[in-house]
């Protein structure tokens, strides 16, 4: 059984549709993105998933259960981590991390969690002490000392220099590696690519593309971008489809890399011309996303 399964869910405010009829699917013990500029629903998705927000209809299962109607022990099995929290600032990690256990009838041991987000000599400091990439690692250490099952991140990166994100991402990989099903939600594109097994693109309240990374939007895994430029008073005759493009500078998307490289490379030999700057590349995940989305709207 799929960890989360969606089908038809809506949710309206008034005659404003923030969810307007989405299916989805996340497998057990996979972590699956969930894509979206700000109003897209994708927030409203998640805290209905939570069983934090009522839906207008469609079905919504979460560990089998309906989250909606689901009680104490549903909310034993998932953890959920803010874009903030409340915890007290005087409390030390080992403390914060106690008195959140007390909650759960199973829990982790205290120690084993600390260690788990790399927090073992900030063990007894107070949360006030810690810098801002450190205090998201006690926001995790709060959302998984439950021993959940499936675990919502919602945005757990945002605000963190690059050493602090990839130190977070070292700790996500871990999570999965202990099996946990996390649904995650991101404005970084690097980080959809590099920690997602699976991500979905909500635009306008609707699902717009779903699929791995590198394959989102039933994108050719042959498609590539080729470029280059030419040298002034290079010859001309250059093979499609770059023959049609006044240059010097040229870049050519293409569902057949290694044909069009062939033909190209062949020119350039037989002319005795250097193609500067050759790269073949694919879009990328942030290509694709902007591509599905535009600008997005503001909420």
């Amino acid at each position: 059984m799929p960890a989360i399964t969606i089908s038809g869910l809506t949710k309206s405010y008034g005659d404003v549709q923030a969810v307007r009829g989405i299916d989805l699917a996340v497998d057990e013990g996979e972590v699956f993105a969930l894509l979206g500029p700000n109003g897209a629903g994708k927030t409203t998705t998640v805290e209905i998933l939570e069983g934090h927000r009522s839906r207008t209809s469609g079905e919504v299962s979460v560990l089998g259960e309906d989250p909606a109607s689901a009680g104490r022990e549903f909310r034993e099995r998932i953890g959920v981590v803010l874009q903030s929290s409340g915890m007290d600032k005087e409390l030390t990690v080992r403390e914060s991390v106690e008195l959140y256990a007390a909650m759960f009838p199973r829990r982790n041991p205290i120690e084993r969690i600390i260690e788990i987000v790399g927090l073992e000599e900030k063990a007894d400091a107070r949360i006030k002490t810690l810098s801002g990439g450190q205090r998201r690692r006690v926001d995790l250490a709060l959302g998984i000392v439950g021993k959940p099952e499936l675990l919502f991140l919602d945005e757990p990166t945002t605000g963190f220099d690059p050493s602090a994100r990839r130190k977070s991402w070292d700790l996500i990989d871990r999570l999965r590696s202990l099996g946990t099903t996390i649904l995650l939600t991101t404005h970084y594109m690097d980080e959809a690519q590099h920690l997602a097994d699976r991500v979905a693109v909500m635009s306008d309240g609707l699902i717009v593309a779903e699929g791995t990374p590198d394959t989102l939007g039933s994108r050719s895994d042959d498609e590539a971008i080729v470029s280059f430029r030419l040298a002034p008073g290079a010859p001309t005759g250059l093979p499609a489809p770059f023959s049609a493009m006044p240059g010097p500078s040229f870049e050519v998307s293409v569902e057949d890399p290694t044909r069009v490289l062939y033909a190209l490379t062949s020119w350039a030999t037989t002319k005795g011309v250097s193609l500067e700057g050759l790269t073949v590349s694919k879009p990328t995940l942030e290509d694709v996303y902007l591509e599905l989305t535009g600008d997005g709207r503001n909420e």
